[in-house]
């Protein structure tokens, strides 16, 4: 049975950093994608990284480009966004979901999420 579950989220300044953590079971990730969305309220859900490692494929939006990177603990089976800078646009509740495949992880299909976790940047 797929599970994911997030963890990493909170309240922080805009500047500051994050890491949000996904750990999953019922797949191994290094073999499937993994992605990051987040949704904000009254606002659409986005994806804001993903990664299908054995496909060498990565993907970040031009808003977050430079801010986030998204990693793979293989040994833990946890992937990881690293945020950078953050905005107080970058408020939302971050989901991580999965693909059981590989390829371009940015035009996938995500047929798992986790229940999420809250960020919120703010002065």
């Amino acid at each position: 049975q797929v599970q994911l579950v997030e963890s990493g989220g909170g309240l922080v300044q805009p500047g500051e950093s994050l890491r949000l953590s996904c750990a999953a079971s019922g797949f191994t990730i290094g073999r499937n994608s993994v992605g990051w969305f987040r949704q904000a309220p009254g606002k659409e859900r986005e994806l804001v990284s993903c990664i299908s490692s054995s496909a060498g494929s990565t993907y970040y939006p031009d808003h977050v480009k430079g801010r986030f990177t998204i990693s793979e603990a293989m040994s833990k089976n946890t992937v990881y966004l690293q945020m950078n800078s953050l905005k107080p646009e970058d408020t939302a509740v971050y989901s991580c979901a999965a693909h059981l495949g590989t390829g371009d992880c940015s035009i996938l299909w995500y047929d798992y999420y986790g229940q999420g976790t809250q960020v919120t940047v703010s002065s």
